[in-house]
């Protein structure tokens, strides 16, 4: 076999070159495109938006946001852990599961009405519950004015009045009204019920159905934005959809219940 002169290496060195050069650009150009981007509110039927993570919100799509609804931006990082630390109390836990479990029939009919998900409102009641303000719920607190939302949702009177329940511009026997209807445990569910069944009118997303995070990720990316718009910060929906796959909320809603038998029977 004869030997090769350093030109020939150089010149079989060039073309491996570019023979690699024209596999990555071959490979860059015939590859799938990159998914587009739900950029914006809200996201109509139209749009074919294929999604990567849900609690990715854009610039855009944050801005937007912002602009009509005034949410803001993530809490600090130690507000964040003082929530996780909250999270770790297994006493408080066990209660609200229990709290949870007495309104589990109204969540369950209310939701099947509205097409709202029921495990998004359980999770929304969950944190929210776990996170409330010392006395907050006593009416004399309530009616002070010292707190600004009420009840296991946390809503605020806005919210009445964005559900048609109260005028723009209430009077004080209304507001004391609007008050007494947010403490109330029941009325106060039916209320965020109500409140995302209105958001998903006011964005656009489907109103004859209920949105699951398992159809894709176009409901799950609905999901966040619904549970982002109930509490204005942008760490929350975080911490719901990691609620929303909590074991003991998957059983409190979906589990069915079987009549325990007397051993003496």
């Amino acid at each position: 076999m004869p030997r090769r002169s350093p030109r020939d290496w150089r010149a079989s060195l060039q073309a491996l070159a570019a023979g690699l050069s024209l596999s990555l650009v071959l490979l860059a150009t015939g590859s799938s495109p990159a998914p587009k981007r739900w950029v914006g509110v809200p996201p109509d039927a139209s749009q074919d938006w294929i999604g990567t993570d849900p609690l990715d919100f854009s610039p855009e799509e944050l801005a937007e946001l912002r602009r009509r609804f005034g949410v803001h931006g993530s809490q600090p990082r130690l507000a964040q852990l003082f929530s996780e630390g909250i999270d770790q109390f297994q006493p408080l836990r066990t209660h609200t599961l229990s709290r949870l479990e007495e309104l589990r029939p109204l969540i369950l009919s209310e939701c099947a009405r509205r097409h709202v998900n029921p495990l998004l409102v359980t999770a929304v009641l969950f944190d929210e519950m776990r996170h409330a303000k010392p006395g907050e719920s006593h009416p004399v607190a309530a009616h002070s004015g010292l707190f600004s939302t009420h009840g296991p949702a946390q809503l605020g009177i806005g919210e009445l009045v964005h559900q048609g329940l109260l005028p723009p511009d209430p009077t004080p026997e209304q507001v004391s009204w609007a008050r007494d209807q947010l403490l109330d445990p029941s009325r106060n569910v039916i209320l965020l019920v109500g409140k995302f069944s209105r958001l998903k009118r006011e964005l656009g997303m489907p109103t004859d159905r209920m949105l699951e995070a398992s159809r894709g990720p176009r409901d799950a990316k609905a999901l966040a934005v619904l549970a982002y718009l109930h509490n204005g910060k942008l760490d929350y929906p975080r911490r719901i959809l990691a609620s929303m796959q909590d074991p003991d909320l998957h059983t409190l809603v979906f589990g069915e219940r079987q009549a325990v038998v007397s051993p003496l029977i």
